[in-house]
């Protein structure tokens, strides 16, 4: 009887040791998803509250093949009277990473949709589509949008304006590791509008052909969540306003500073 249980114990032992083997060597799969989520004290697109300094909930998730094809989804609540209805914010893009000669590459389209826009007024519904191509080595990284319909639909705010089609953004930025778990960075982005000349700000003054936007950020993670604190500002102040209604008119490119508090997943 010892000899049968003896036995029957060493092959359990074998049979466990098998099935760990097998599942060691499970080929890990081709595809990652990932998911992110975020409260910020202000929501700023390209140097411009999209909340009327006020706070927003943001989130997302991502999906991507080893091969570098990659598709995903970003959302935020912004102000209603900034979106002719629209209360919220959808990011859908795709696009394709690789690396070549130590610098990775970053190709792709993005689209801004906002649901429920242009209820407020006939012919005001707003969207934008883009393409993009970015850069990076190391700590730096650069990124090139280009407008492939109206920027925002703004030439249906504007009688008789031309399209802004063809308008650039510029995204520098770098990320740097500086201990103790903290990352400190730094981006400038430029806004160069087509036929900007065409188009005013909230004073009445034509648009500069370029607009630049800045931000330093201090990061920190501390139990699985990133804390961050930005100073985020603008060149052109009034370059665009809040969007309120009913209110004084306020300039949206004000330096402030943001904090948020994200976690990926």
């Amino acid at each position: 009887m010892k000899k049968l249980k003896a036995s029957l114990l060493l092959s359990s032992v074998l049979l466990a040791g098998a099935a760990s083997a097998q599942t060691a060597a499970a080929p890990a799969s081709d595809w990652t998803v990932t998911g992110n989520a975020t409260l910020a004290s202000d929501y700023r697109f390209r140097g411009y509250t999209q909340t009327d300094y006020g706070p927003a909930f943001q989130g997302g998730f991502d999906v991507a093949h080893k091969s570098g094809f990659y598709v995903g989804n970003w959302n935020s609540n912004v102000l209603s009277p900034l979106y002719t209805g629209a209360s919220l914010e959808m990011d859908l893009y795709g696009g394709y990473k690789f690396e070549a000669m130590g610098i990775g590459f970053d190709v792709g389209a993005i689209y801004y949709y906002y649901p429920r826009s242009g209820r407020t007024a006939a012919n005001s519904k707003i969207d934008n589509q883009e393409i993009y191509v970015g850069a990076s080595y190391g700590p730096v990284s650069a990124k090139v949008y280009y407008a492939t319909s109206d920027y925002f639909d703004l030439s249906k705010f504007t009688a008789g304006a031309p399209s802004t089609k063809g308008t650039l953004y510029t995204d520098l930025a770098a990320n740097f590791d500086i201990g103790g778990g903290m990352t400190l960075g730094a981006h400038a982005g430029i806004l160069n509008i087509k036929n900007h000349e065409r188009y005013t700000d909230i004073n009445g003054n034509p648009l500069s052909s370029s607009i630049v936007d800045y931000k330093l950020s201090l990061s920190k993670e501390v139990g699985g969540f990133m804390l961050t604190g930005a100073y985020v500002t603008t060149s052109k102040k009034n370059a665009f306003s809040t969007g309120q209604t009913g209110v004084p008119v306020e300039g949206a490119g004000k330096g402030r500073l943001v904090v948020s508090i994200g976690k990926t997943f």
